[in-house]
Formats: C-alpha cells, sequence, structure tokens
C-alpha cells in the first residue's frame, strides 16, 4: 500500500473488502459453497481501526527451525519460521512468528494466530496474514503489521478445505476485534 495519506490505508482497505467478496460470490474457485452463493451478500468484518496497524520489530532467524502445523482436514504440514514480529497491541506485549513453506520461493510471509475473539466473534480455526515484505528482511526492521487485513482461512467456509492452524506459539493473549469475522452462511 503505497499510498501515506492517514486515510488512503483504509480506502484500500475498503476496495480490497469489495474485491474479495465479489470473488466468493461469483468466482467458480470461491470457498462459499454453491448452494450458497446466492444469497451471499458479503463477508461480516470489524470495522477498518488504525489501532490495530502496529509498528513491529523483526528478528530474521537465519536457520530457520521447521514448524509442524495441524491442518483442519488432513496431515500435518511443515513450515519453516523464518521471521518473529514483536510489537504492542493494546497495552500488552505480542509476539508473531512469521513462517514459508519449505523448499517455497514465495517472498511472502505467512502469519497464522489465534487471539481472544478467536472462537467467538472470528473463525474457532484461528484467522491469517501475509506480509509481503518490500525488500531482504532483516533484524532490527521496523514493519507495520495490519490485522485489519486478517482473514479467515477457506477451511471457515467449507469442510472440503485443509488449513494449517496456527501454533501455540502464535496464540495471542488480547482481544483483536480487526479483520474478517467468522463468516456466516447456511446456519438455518
Amino acid at each position: 500500500m503505497s499510498d501515506s495519506t492517514p486515510d488512503g490505508w483504509e480506502t484500500q482497505l475498503r476496495q480490497n473488502r469489495e474485491e474479495k467478496d465479489e470473488f466468493f460470490a461469483e468466482h467458480p474457485q470461491s470457498p462459499v459453497p454453491p448452494e450458497h452463493r446466492d444469497d451471499f451478500d458479503g463477508l461480516d468484518y470489524f470495522d477498518p481501526d488504525p489501532d490495530f496497524r502496529v509498528e513491529a520489530e523483526v528478528t530474521v532467524h537465519d536457520e530457520p527451525e521447521p514448524v509442524e502445523m495441524e491442518t483442519t482436514n488432513g496431515p500435518p504440514t511443515r513450515y519453516l519460521r523464518v521471521a518473529t514480529f514483536a510489537f504492542e497491541l493494546r497495552g500488552e506485549d505480542c509476539k508473531l512468528h512469521a513462517y514459508r513453506q519449505e523448499n517455497s520461493e514465495d517472498d511472502t510471509l505467512f502469519v497464522p494466530f489465534r487471539d481472544k475473539t478467536t472462537g467467538q466473534q472470528t473463525y474457532s480455526g484461528g484467522r491469517y496474514m501475509e506480509f509481503e515484505p518490500e525488500g531482504e528482511l532483516e533484524t532490527g526492521d521496523t514493519v507495520t503489521l495490519d490485522f485489519n487485513l486478517a482473514y479467515s482461512p477457506f477451511c471457515a467456509f467449507s469442510e472440503t478445505f485443509a488449513c494449517p492452524l496456527p501454533p501455540e506459539e502464535n496464540w495471542l493473549e488480547v482481544v483483536v476485534p480487526a479483520g474478517e469475522k467468522t463468516p456466516e452462511f447456511g446456519e438455518d
């Protein structure tokens, strides 16, 4: 997000949400089961909140440790813990680890997490964020983690998907009312 005006991120966020809702409603690869797509009128989100855009200090792991993550529907999957983000959120010191699948050439970091909304306002299996570094991350760098971008994995919509569950080291002890809420459809 290159727009640095105070609400530029919010404009971009709202646009991203509209595009995602359209994809979920109409695309053949939508995770929303076909029988629910006609009634689907968009995901339920927390309101955008700048307090959930946090500055995090990076620690890069030069020799990443493998982490095996349980999945919702299938065998565990292995990731490498490539970085740790340390930040303050709601007055608490927090840490989230960022992962990359083994043998992946993708620069995007996978940041699965649970928080005190998990299983209540948000999907019981946790939520995900993706972090795309603008260059090579180095220990001591400061980056912005935006929990407004937190999303529910595809398995929140259908049991046919196998999704990694956030490991216990990524369970936050704070309430993070930002990003996507639990998908609601077909629960009549």
